[in-house]
């Protein structure tokens, strides 16, 4: 295979698994931007729910994805043992739901404590309820999702992401603005929009995939289930470190103000529109590189994971020009607040440095995974945000005194480290490949 078909072959199958991946973060988009017209307490509730909401939804994500390398690497036509994947991986993604939505009703009976105001925590709470509880069908649609993307099949997840993300948004205007006889429910109305968005998601992508589902029965192996918490409980890990810590650096924000908070929200809202394409990028890195694992095509697997990371590294480097270019512009779709808008624009200048850092560091995990390679990959990611880009943080924001934009540059630093080591990484485990 040529240089010019391992990109082709990385453009094919990321692109849909992009706009599947955003199909997740526009969720995020529609609730801010709609929410935001509504006023600055509503937006910064959302933010800090979301903060919660999200490092246990990323979790669940990234465990559900253990299915895509170890489907990649199976023979397509070993159908008995693709619905064995698929029926633990959905035993597993359930249980896994359930818990995540009981740690997020539990955590609504503390945000009181987490040092926001008191209009703010008091907003947050009954949005924090209600979107918890779309982690149930959000988990169901990955693991069909993932299951799909196991087989190449990238596109049926596209569809139905961006089905749902249509359906959310027309939800959201009529359930957050009281349109058509409905009753006007505000930040809550994001919040059912979501949910209701996300039982059609997973219903719709069970009955998009439904000929591939030929012998599904309920069966336990557990020999499965505990091949998928091996790589998925690291990989889960993985996103709720860097989540984890981008949700500790909004709490942090909050200290400062709710006005800086709002601001936040608004960059940080859209670096995770392109951190979300570059996850689907680092995706169809996983798949591509478990494929050629399943081949045991040592030359090919290496170039399929450096053609994903330049891949990642051209797309960023145009988003972060966008954000140079439009920064004014874009965050004014977010809220009328001028004094909101000229910190948002600014955080936008710190997200456009670090736009390529993040892209690698995603890739970075992913062409990992599709070697089964999880344990180290979670050490460093640990590492470069809890014990380097939150500190970092705090110190740059409090002690020196820079405010949110200290924040940032810590987190700036972290997302460097991460792609550094995570590159270095995937070198060193190629060139020790061996198959008999």
């Amino acid at each position: 295979m040529t240089l010019k078909e391992h990109f082709r072959k990385n453009i094919v199958l990321a692109y849909p698994v992009v706009i599947g991946q955003l199909g997740h973060i526009m969720v995020s988009v529609a609730d801010t931007v709609m929410v935001g017209r509504v006023g600055v307490i509503p937006l910064a509730a959302a933010t800090f729910a979301g903060t919660i909401y999200h490092v246990l939804m990323m979790f669940g994500i990234g465990v559900s994805y253990a299915v895509t390398p170890l489907v990649a690497a199976t023979n397509p036509n070993e159908q008995s043992r693709l619905m064995r994947l698929l029926q633990n991986g959905l035993g597993l993604n359930l249980v896994l739901s359930l818990i995540l939505m009981l740690i997020a009703l539990a955590s609504s009976q503390f945000l009181m404590y987490f040092g926001q105001e008191v209009p703010v925590a008091l907003a947050a709470k009954p949005y924090l309820i209600i979107v918890s509880s779309s982690l149930i069908p959000l988990m169901v649609f990955q693991t069909y999702r993932q299951f799909a993307e196991g087989k190449s099949d990238t596109f049926n997840p596209m569809i139905v992401s961006v089905v749902s993300n249509l359906l959310n948004v027309a939800l959201n205007y009529v359930l957050i603005y009281g349109a058509f006889g409905f009753p006007e429910l505000g930040l809550n109305g994001a919040a059912w929009a979501t949910l209701i968005s996300r039982v059609a998601m997973a219903l719709l992508m069970i009955w998009m995939i439904r000929k591939h589902l030929s012998g599904f029965r309920w069966q336990f192996d557990w020999h499965q289930t505990k091949r998928m918490i091996k790589i998925g409980i690291p990989s889960g890990l993985q996103y709720v470190f860097e989540v984890g810590a981008f949700a500790t650096a909004a709490i942090m924000v909050g200290w400062i103000s709710a006005e800086a908070l709002a601001a936040h929200q608004i960059a940080i809202n859209l670096a995770a529109i392109t951190y979300m394409c570059a996850t689907g990028i680092a995706s169809a890195s996983t798949i591509r590189v478990g494929n050629q694992m399943g081949l045991k095509d040592i030359r090919n697997l290496r170039i399929a994971g450096y053609t994903s990371f330049a891949t990642v590294a051209i797309f960023m480097t145009m988003a972060a020009l966008m954000f140079i270019i439009f920064r004014e512009s874009l965050t004014a779709l977010y809220v009328k607040d001028v004094q909101v808008q000229v910190v948002a624009s600014g955080l936008l200048i710190i997200a456009a440095a670090f736009q390529i850092s993040d892209g690698l560091q995603a890739v970075g995990l992913g062409v990992l995974r599709g070697l089964t390679d999880v344990k180290v990959p979670t050490l460093v990611t640990f590492v470069a945000y809890w014990l380097l880009a939150i500190p970092g943080g705090y110190v740059l924001g409090f002690v020196f005194d820079l405010g949110v934009n200290g924040v940032w540059y810590g987190l700036s630093g972290g997302l460097t480290i991460a792609a550094i080591l995570n590159i270095y990484r995937f070198r060193i485990l190629v060139s020790r490949l061996h198959f008999n």
